[in-house]
Formats: C-alpha cells, structure tokens, sequence
C-alpha cells in the first residue's frame, strides 16, 4: 500500500472533508436533540445562528490543531512507521509478521491504547484540566469531535508515535487507523438519531451517537463511562459501558455544569480553558438565581 502511504495528506483529508459533510446534513435533516435544550448563563437563547458560531469555531480550532502537529517534528505516527520499518524496529517486525496480521493487530492495539488514553485523561486532574474543554460543548454535533486542545492533540499524537514505533506498526495501518478513528468520531459525535434497532445493533461492533453521547453527560458517573471511539467493545469489556443516560437522551444535561458562560464557545475561551478556573458550587447556584 505505498499510494496509501504516499498520499497520506490528501487522502485523510478527503475521508475527513466527505464525513464532515456526510454527518452535518444527516444529523440536520434526522436531529436527536433540539438545540433549544442548551442553556448559558448570561446568553439569550441558543439558536440556529448562535449554532453556527459554535460549528466554526470548532472549525477554527481544528486549523489550529493541524498546524500544531505540522510544526512539532517527531509528532508523526505516519513517519515513525515508515522509520520503524526501515529500521526494522518494534515488536512486529521482530517477529516478522505478515501483512495483514501485523496491519489487523496495530489497528486493534492502537485503538484499545486510545480507549485507555481517554480513561488516563479523565482520572488524572491535570490531564483533566486539558480534556475538558472536549466536555465543556453545550451541545453535542459532529463538530464535537473537533473540540480538543492543541495540548491534547499534542499529547495523543506522541502517544501513538511512542506505541507505533514499539509496535513496529505498518505506515499504511496508522493511516487506515487514523481515518477510521476520525470517522468514527464524527459519527459517534454527531446529533444525529438512527433508528432503535440500527443502533441496537451497530453498538455490537461500533460506538453510536447515542452510545457516546451518555460520555457527555453532567452526570458523574455517566461522562466516566462510554470511553470508547471507534469499537464499542472495549467498554464492555473492560466494565465502562452504559447503555442509556437516567434522564433519557432528549432530557439528559450535556457538557460540564461549571462551564456554561456565554463565552463557553469563543476560540479564545476555548484556547485559555485549561489554564481558567472553573466555577464553584456557590458561583453556580447564584447564577443561576440570578438569570
């Protein structure tokens, strides 16, 4: 697969740019959820207009993001493959696996170390402070997928390089696994709302919109559930799955309840967040008597 290799660049782009898409008409045309359910201290009320905002500045980040990781060298699963290959390093190529297992065992070993990331990133209170800016949406779209940290992004992506070159992971199996995990993410992100029994089946294998969308609950003990990205399994497997949220999925409170401040969805709030306070109980109550 060395035209995978070769035109790495465009073709994650264009699998990303055709999701995109694909889920930003889908969830507009079958919506889960209304956007009249979000509520900010401070804001007139959310709408269509005030949406789009929200989607462009998610938008924006992401630039930010690909930037980011253009500039740092060494923060590149692709290119440690590709050396790792030539060099021969990592555990695949020492026991000379073929193709299609080496490619089938990064994919799936990648994909549980991201499972793992995401429950590190939730346990520990400074990686906390960075991930939860992904948590602090107010609503819940496909842009979701979007909101994260340059930090985070930074952070995950010498994760994979570290976990790549050990492995002794195929070039072209990062790649397939990136796309399949930015995919996956735009889906399982999106408001879009399937069917009960498309959904009921689809979580065998894969993480739905509603299968994650419980990840983003206010509930405590429902935003540490639900882990997974892209294979649904995992949760189940290691004890972190919940099929449905208490409140239902049309009732259910989404994001983080110390950060709903009008300015909760502006670039520049979304950049300083992990290095801003959140509000504390007694500013939490006051606000809301107050609006």
């Amino acid at each position: 697969m060395d035209w995978l290799t070769q035109y790495e660049a465009h073709t994650r782009f264009m699998f990303f740019i055709g999701m995109l898409f694909a889920m930003l008409v889908l969830q507009k045309r079958f919506p889960r959820r209304d956007i009249a359910s979000v509520k900010l201290f401070n804001s007139p009320p959310f709408n269509a207009r005030a949406n789009l905002k929200r989607q462009c500045q998610h938008l924006l980040l992401t630039a930010i993001n690909t930037l980011v990781l253009r500039l740092v060298p060494g923060a590149a699963a692709v290119g440690a493959a590709v050396w790792a290959e030539q060099q021969q390093v990592g555990l695949l190529h020492y026991f000379a696996a073929p193709t299609l297992i080496a490619t089938s065992l990064s994919i799936l070993l990648l994909d549980i170390a991201i499972y793992f990331q995401h429950r590190i990133f939730h346990a520990v209170p400074l990686l906390w402070r960075i991930h939860r800016l992904h948590h602090s949406d107010p609503f819940f779209d496909t842009t979701t997928a979007l909101r994260f940290h340059p930090i985070e992004i930074l952070l995950s992506m010498l994760i994979k390089t570290v976990l790549v070159v050990a492995m002794g992971a195929p070039a072209a199996a990062v790649i397939i696994f990136e796309i399949l995990l930015n995919a996956g993410a735009l889906f399982n992100h999106s408001n879009l709302k399937l069917p009960l029994k498309l959904d009921q089946n689809l979580r065998l294998i894969l993480v739905t919109p509603d299968m994650h969308r419980i990840h983003h609950s206010q509930i405590h003990n429902e935003t540490n559930s639900n882990f997974g990205f892209s294979f649904s399994f995992w949760d189940r497997l290691f004890g972190s799955y919940k099929a449905q949220p208490i409140k239902g999925h049309e009732n259910m409170d989404i994001g983080l309840r110390e950060f709903r401040d009008a300015r909760v969805n502006e670039l520049g709030a979304m950049l300083l967040q992990p290095f801003s306070a959140a509000l504390s109980p007694e500013k939490l109550d006051a606000k809301h008597h107050r609006d």
